[in-house]
């Protein structure tokens, strides 16, 4: 099986939550260990300039977060560990990105439009308030997966959006310059990729309505106590839907645990007594990780340090591949636009993919040689998503995923040469 790339980042905002272990760190930490991940975790610092105007807070921040991969168990000796801005190489491909971004793309983004609607509700200027960093904070996502040819990006349901925009942008990167990126897929974990937080809406640090992950005991038990429920008395039916209480506690509890959660809530179970479930099973997975996270708190040169190791090994990366692109669109050592093989917008420089419609309705996507000749003809597609898939899974998994493809492929090239191009998609450095 092809190694597959996954990277994810927590903003350095606030403190680390509940919403966060769930929906990131925990699934991400859980796949670092798979033999067949590659796993790139970082602290989005730069991501935090755009709400956070308070530096103390950014550092703590990051320090805070630095400390909460590594309590709950990343190995930074078996991932790339790293801080957002220790990479100089992602505000660069920001910048290679904005140039084939359409303002039309960044206008559809939920949080410029929430911003503008919220304005015009107020009858104020549509854009009073809105900076260019939360306009443009798509582009730099895109940059921070793009870098890394991520194949996965664990994410909550609400940041689907992005994942589809970093996409878009990549489509338009390679279809201008040729084949340089993959295209990203979202990964969520079921049921608990966004929890709801103190007040039954999504835990936000915006609503400042979080429970952080590693409060001491005494408090984790105080905020989970002050949770919101409806008037249902004890011995009264309770419905698991829209229970903030039962979905957090089927974030953290087994299959069996949370069949016998829902079973108590038909037999009435008090509210009081469904908080304190809940809390003892939180405590019970977080507990052995606050105690680690406690010790870290105390030492952070010991984490600086294992960032900066972290940046070495993203920057081993990112270096060469960022030298790459900016071959690919034309800042090169002048002498290079001398050479005879010299091709416009380098688009014959690499193999290519090509996606298009066909007057049948159909979607269809061939694979091109450096020189034009076709390697690969798939048959037609119902939805351009569907196409998009199988390049993507062509580009991850090369000649393996063939055989899988059989019946969406027409015809085949030189088999050798089918090798060799799909060998430079799998493994980008080629």
């Amino acid at each position: 099986m092809k190694t597959q790339r996954v990277l994810t980042g927590i903003t350095t905002s606030g403190t680390p939550h509940l919403g966060n272990y769930v929906g990131a760190v925990r699934p991400t930490v859980r796949a670092s260990r798979l033999a067949e991940v590659e796993s790139f975790y970082f602290l989005a610092d730069y991501h935090a300039l755009i709400k956070v105007g308070e530096p103390a807070r950014v550092q703590r921040s990051t320090l805070e977060i630095a400390a909460t991969w590594l309590a709950c168990g990343l190995d930074p000796e078996k991932v790339t560990f790293y801080r957002q801005s220790d990479i100089p190489e992602i505000p660069e491909l920001t910048w290679l990105l904005t140039c084939v971004t359409g303002k039309g793309v960044l206008n559809r983004a939920h949080a410029y439009k929430a911003s503008v609607d919220k304005n015009n509700a107020a009858n104020m200027d549509p854009d009073a308030g809105v900076t260019a960093g939360l306009f443009m904070y798509p582009v730099l996502m895109a940059a921070d997966i793009l870098m890394f040819n991520a194949h996965k990006v664990p994410v909550g349901r609400d940041q689907i959006q992005h994942i589809e925009m970093a996409r878009d942008i990549a489509a338009s990167f390679n279809h201008l310059y040729g084949e340089h990126f993959t295209l990203p897929e979202a990964a969520i974990e079921d049921h608990v990729a966004t929890l709801p937080g103190l007040d039954g809406r999504k835990m936000s640090k915006s609503y400042d309505n979080t429970i952080p992950l590693f409060a001491p005991r005494d408090q984790l038990k105080k905020l989970i106590m002050g949770i919101v429920t409806d008037s249902r008395a004890p011995g009264e039916p309770k419905s698991t839907d829209g229970s903030a209480l039962f979905q957090l506690y089927q974030a953290f509890a087994s299959a069996e645990e949370t069949t016998a959660m829902e079973k108590a809530y038909a037999d009435g179970i008090s509210w009081g007594d469904a908080k304190q479930v809940l809390f003892e099973r939180l405590d019970l997975e977080i507990a052995p990780m606050r105690a680690v996270y406690d010790e870290l708190i105390q030492e952070p040169a010991r984490i600086e340090m294992t960032l900066k190791a972290g940046a070495d090994k993203a920057r081993a990366i990112a270096t060469p591949f960022t030298a790459r692109l900016r071959h690919a669109v034309g800042l090169r050592p002048l002498q290079a636009a001398l050479a005879p093989a010299a091709n416009k917008a380098g688009k014959s420089m690499a193999p290519t993919f090509k996606q298009y419609r066909e007057q049948d309705g159909l979607f269809y996507f061939k694979l091109m040689d450096a020189q034009g000749a076709l390697l690969l003809q798939s048959t037609g597609f119902a939805a351009p998503r569907d196409a998009a898939q199988a390049i993507a899974r062509l580009q991850r998994e090369g000649n393996a995923a063939l055989d899988p493809l059989a019946r969406q492929i027409a015809s085949r090239g030189d088999a050798n040469a089918l090798d060799a191009a799909l060998r430079s998609f799998s493994e980008p450095g080629v």
